[in-house]
């Protein structure tokens, strides 16, 4: 039996951290970490080994979710995918260009969720 894939979740607004992260739960992924911050994410990322983030664009501090999923995925190769409220295109063809695995717009549903979730999955287990 496969393991459950590993969901590091990275969002500026702690309430809107904690409803992704039970929503992640209630779909039947591990949540190994919850950060709010680049420097955060990437310590945990770093220690925690997450299979795939999912990435706010705007994020606490100076380096924005989008420079947060280049870091993970240049220096430890963790995939992001980006739930964001931010849908112009100049903000999203900035994100598309680091090729994440998904890209939701807020407000965030739960049968997009999944199914984004499922598809990075397979990427995943795909290699």
């Amino acid at each position: 039996m496969e393991k459950n894939l590993r969901v590091l979740v990275v969002e500026d607004d702690a309430i809107i951290g904690m409803d992704i992260e039970h929503r992640v739960k209630k779909l039947g992924y591990e949540v190994c970490g919850v950060a709010d911050t680049a420097a955060e994410a990437l310590e945990i990322a770093s220690s925690k080994k997450p299979d795939i983030a999912l990435m706010d664009i705007r994020l606490r501090g100076e380096v924005d979710g989008i420079e947060a999923a280049r870091m993970l995925r240049d220096q430890l190769s963790v995939p992001v995918i980006f739930i964001t409220a931010y849908s112009d295109m100049k903000m999203r063809s900035r994100a598309l260009d680091i090729d994440p695995l998904g890209y939701i717009v807020k407000p965030l549903r739960e049968v997009e969720l999944r199914k984004t979730l499922e598809a990075a999955e397979e990427k995943v287990r795909a290699g």
